[in-house]
């Protein structure tokens, strides 16, 4: 399947598309689980009971959705409900010695890490390959210019002005989603 907008994937699940379907849990599974482990602290279990009553929810509600662009915003608001309902409910079953606390501030900034480790994730998708593999191998993988020209068959001497043109792409990108 091509590369679709947010909207276009969502009108395709609408239609019953398997392959769309299947394209938005991928697209959305690191964020939901990202959501449920680094901002929630919720254990590998529970993670994944949230991941799996997300993704049903989703498909259940999907054709109450406002706008088809709200997607990311609207299973992220989803994740978080059901994240707090899974704390709620093991608060209720710990003994109160052994119930842990978790910061609502903590929280916030961690869900703002990971809305803007989704817009810059896009941004690259949005952007093509060739710049794609260049940041990740520069900014990622810390690899050094001579070593990506070696890997990707380019003169080591332009690795600097081509990581500058693909930044450049990747911000014009993350301004035209703002």
């Amino acid at each position: 399947m091509p590369t679709l907008t947010d909207a276009e994937l969502v009108a395709r699940c609408r239609t019953g598309e398997a392959a769309a379907w299947n394209e938005l849990v991928q697209r959305f599974s690191r964020y939901v689980y990202a959501i449920c482990v680094q901002a929630f602290r919720l254990g590998p279990a529970d993670a994944e009971d949230v991941f799996q009553d997300v993704f049903a929810r989703a498909y259940e509600n999907l054709h109450g959705l406002r706008s088809d662009d709200a997607v990311r915003p609207w299973i992220g608001q989803l994740t978080r409900r059901l994240c707090i309902d899974r704390l709620r409910t093991a608060r209720r079953e710990t003994p109160v010695d052994d119930a842990g606390e978790f910061e609502a501030s903590a929280v916030e900034e961690t869900l703002a890490q990971l809305d803007e480790a989704m817009a810059v994730r896009g941004a690259l998708e949005a952007i093509g390959e060739p710049c794609r593999e260049i940041l990740d191998r520069f900014f990622a993988r810390d690899e050094s210019y001579r070593t990506i020209g070696e890997a990707l068959g380019i003169p080591y001497g332009t690795i600097a002005s081509r990581i500058s043109r693909c930044l450049s792409k990747a911000r014009a990108e993350l301004e035209g989603r703002s």
